[in-house]
């Protein structure tokens, strides 16, 4: 079996030796950029699995190399994660808008960053909704079974609540839009505005507690992985 490839791009040396000696221990076969110029030239070259893109280069930032890398041809379905130390609901907002799979904050520990790494591989090859699958807090969710479990202890979930937890969970990090929430959860059932919405976020807090799904207020809500 072929080992999975990962580029690295951010213009910080000791970034890229740090991302690439954990990345190639873990097993993955690892090539580096210091540009998004370089990064586009070089996931053509490589055909990469995925992409690690720093947010904040010079000449060409990593929105714009996202924006670049979907828009050529043979990468448009390449997996993208921006790995930034701007954490701002704002700034994770414009890079999935921009086509990213997943966000993750610097500073970043080795295990967490194989884990997520492994996360977004995982669930692309599993069409993006692995039957069982779990979060770094520790909330395992089973969409065969409709089934939700929390340090130990489970939950049976009325469909709504879990559908809207699972497309949640389906991306942590990333805010989905209260249009994304209606379109995919309720799809063409006729829905009783917006509060529809705030109401299973509410039952699903009081479940699960308050730390998990955060609200960016005047577009959507989110999972904290």
């Amino acid at each position: 079996m072929s080992k999975e490839k990962i580029l690295l791009v951010d213009d910080e040396p000791d970034i890229i030796e740090f991302l690439s000696y954990n990345l190639t221990k873990e097993g993955y076969d690892v090539f580096t950029a210091s540009s998004g110029t370089e990064a586009i030239e070089v996931a053509k070259a490589k055909n990469p699995d995925l992409i690690v893109l720093d947010v904040m280069m010079p000449e060409m930032d990593g929105i714009e190399t996202c924006h670049e890398l979907r828009n050529t041809e043979g990468l448009k379905d390449v997996l993208i994660a921006f790995l930034s130390a701007r954490g701002e609901d704002y700034s994770q907002v414009a890079g999935f808008d921009a086509g990213a799979d997943d966000y993750i904050a610097k500073p970043i520990k080795p295990r967490l960053l194989i884990s997520r790494v492994k996360a977004i591989l995982r669930r692309a090859s599993d069409g993006g909704k692995e039957a069982v699958s779990e979060t770094e807090a520790g909330i395992k969710i089973d969409r065969e079974k409709y089934l939700v479990y929390k340090d130990g202890e489970e939950f049976s979930f009325p469909k709504k609540e879990f559908e809207l937890l699972s497309l949640l969970l389906s991306k942590p990090g990333k805010v989905f839009t209260r249009d994304v929430i209606l379109s995919s959860v309720w799809g063409g059932e006729v829905v009783v505005g917006d509060r529809t919405i705030d109401v299973h976020i509410r039952k699903l807090r009081e479940k699960l507690g308050d730390n998990y799904i955060t609200t960016v207020k005047g577009v959507g809500y989110k999972f904290d992985a």
